[in-house]
C-alpha cells in the first residue's frame, strides 16, 4: 500500500536523524507555542507519535486530538508515547477515507505531502481544508526546493530519497509537489515560516 510506512516503522526516526539530525524534529516543535488551550487538533500522518509527547510539554491537558496515520505499525508505536491528560484517539486510516462531522482548530500534517502525486495532494489539501474552522490554523511541514540557494544538492538527495522509498514501496509521489499556492489560493494568511537544513525543509504556520 502506498504512502504506508509499516516497513519502516521501528526504524524511521533514526533513519531520519541520521540523515537530518533533529531538523525534521525541530521544524515541527517550534511551531507547537502557536497551539490554542482547550484545543481540537487533528494530526495527519503523525508518524510514530513522539509529537504527542511535546505537545503534552506545551499543554498537559484540555487538548483533544485525533491522530491518523495509515500505518499500523506507526500507530501501536504511537500508543506507547505519554501525551499526559490530553484525550487522544488513534484512527488507523488514509486521510481520504477519513471522515468526521467535527471540524478543528489545529491541523497538523508533518511531513505528509511529499508523499503524493499531485492530484492526490489536490484531495487531501480540499479535505483538510474543508475539517479546518474559519480562523483555524495549519501547521506544514515539509521539504521544499523553493528557496534558491543549493537547490542542486536538494534536488538530488529529494531524488535519492524518492529512489529508496520506490524501491520500498512506499510512496507514490516521485516529485515533489510545492504546496504554497494552493494556500494562498485559498486565502490563508502565512503567520510564520521558517527554514531548516539550510533551506531543504520549510515550516509554516497558516491561518485560515
Amino acid at each position: 500500500m502506498f504512502n504506508n510506512y509499516d516497513i519502516i516503522a521501528n526504524q524511521y526516526d533514526t533513519l531520519s536523524r541520521l540523515v537530518f539530525f533533529k531538523s525534521q524534529v525541530n521544524a515541527q516543535i517550534n511551531q507547537l507555542h502557536y497551539l490554542p488551550k482547550n484545543s481540537s487538533i487533528l494530526i495527519v500522518g503523525g508518524g510514530t507519535g513522539w509529537i504527542l509527547e511535546e505537545i503534552a510539554r506545551i499543554h498537559s491537558n484540555g487538548l483533544k486530538i485525533i491522530y491518523i496515520e495509515i500505518s499500523q505499525k506507526m500507530i501501536q508505536l504511537s500508543k506507547e508515547r505519554k501525551w499526559a491528560e490530553n484525550e487522544v484517539q488513534f484512527v488507523n486510516q488514509a486521510i481520504e477515507d477519513f471522515d468526521s462531522i467535527h471540524v478543528f482548530d489545529v491541523i497538523l500534517t508533518p511531513f505528509l505531502f511529499d508523499n503524493f502525486s499531485k492530484q492526490r495532494a489536490v484531495t487531501v489539501f480540499e479535505k483538510l481544508d474543508g475539517l479546518l474552522k474559519p480562523n483555524g490554523l495549519w501547521f506544514l511541514v515539509d521539504f521544499s526546493l523553493s528557496n534558491g540557494k543549493g537547490k542542486w544538492w536538494k534536488s538530488f538527495l529529494l531524488s535519492i530519497m524518492y529512489r529508496f522509498f520506490k524501491i520500498l514501496s512506499i510512496v507514490e509521489a516521485s516529485e515533489l509537489i510545492e504546496m504554497k499556492p494552493y494556500f494562498s489560493t485559498s486565502e490563508y494568511m502565512l503567520i510564520e515560516e521558517k527554514l531548516y537544513y539550510s533551506g531543504f525543509i520549510k515550516a509554516s504556520v497558516y491561518k485560515k
